[in-house]
This record gives structure tokens, C-alpha cells and sequence, in this order.
């Protein structure tokens, strides 16, 4: 996490606009806002079904993140296919059972931009670069690291420290 990249400044979280979850055990539920986690730590997953190095690198990560940190109250995630591309494939379905495969108890979204077929609105309005893709937004929602690459034990290190 110390490796800062251009995508790394400071800025505050926009809404999410995303219309589309599921809770943390896989049933249907109300748009989830960043006003929810009022307070809270986020770590917002962004990935698409399809996305290999979701499956090898993003997802695994995430997995070990969230086991790390499940009993710190102050840090929440959040899982969301952001769809970019193949939205014929990354569809609402596909992040049911990414988190039934991978045993997440998280809430997912899924993005497809307004429509349902264009740009994820997650990527146009946190300039993500693609996926997969960490955003962490601290207690004051601003967004504090914006990357592909993580380290998952210093993530955690520094999660836990919050």
C-alpha cells in the first residue's frame, strides 16, 4: 500500500449508483449507499466475472482481507461487478455465484452503468482503471487508495489499525 500510483490523490467518494445487490448471504436487497457505512472503513472489490486476474489475484486477496478483519466493526466490504465489457457475461447472476464460490459474506453489487449496457458507473465515477480494482474510503468517505495493486498483508495491517 505505500506504492502510490497517479490514481492515489485524496478525493471525495461519490455516491455509488449502483442499483442492483444482494446482502451478505445472497438474497436480494435495497440499493446500498455510502451513507450506510456512515463512519466506517469501506473496501469496495471491484471486479467482472470473467476477469481472470479477478479470480487469481482480486478475489483470493479479498477473501483473505475480509477473514482477517471479520470481527473489526469499524471496516466493511463490499463486493461489485463493474461491468466495463461482456456484458452479455458479467451479468447480475454471475455475482451470486462468485459469492457462493469464493464463501464471501459480503454484499455485492452489480454495474452496468445506468442501462444495464454501458460503463460501470463505479468506473466513471471513481475513475477506476479497470479491473480488478480496491477502493478504500475512510470514516470521512474519502477515497484513500485507488489501485490494482495490493499488498494484502500490509492492507490488512493497516485495516486493523482502524
Amino acid at each position: 500500500m505505500s506504492n502510490q500510483s497517479e490514481h492515489n490523490n485524496l478525493f471525495k467518494a461519490p455516491e455509488f449508483y449502483v442499483n442492483n445487490w444482494v446482502d451478505a448471504n445472497g438474497n436480494e436487497t435495497e440499493p446500498i449507499k455510502l451513507s450506510d457505512f456512515n463512519g466506517k472503513f469501506k473496501v469496495v472489490y471491484c471486479f467482472q466475472s470473467w476477469c481472470r486476474g479477478c479470480h487469481s489475484k482480486g478475489l483470493p486477496d479479498l477473501k483473505r482481507m475480509v477473514e482477517a478483519l471479520k470481527d473489526n466493526k469499524n471496516v466493511v466490504f463490499l463486493a461489485i461487478q463493474t461491468v466495463f465489457e461482456g456484458h452479455e457475461s458479467n451479468t447480475y447472476d454471475k455475482i451470486l455465484k462468485t459469492q457462493k464460490q469464493y464463501d464471501l459474506h459480503i454484499p455485492f453489487g452489480h454495474d452496468a452503468g445506468d442501462d444495464g449496457k454501458s460503463i460501470s458507473n463505479i468506473m466513471t465515477n471513481y475513475k477506476t482503471g479497470g479491473t480488478p480494482w480496491f477502493l478504500f474510503i475512510d470514516k470521512h468517505d474519502n477515497v484513500v487508495f485507488s489501485d490494482f495493486h495490493l499488498i494484502p498483508k500490509a492492507a490488512i495491517k493497516v485495516l486493523n489499525s482502524m
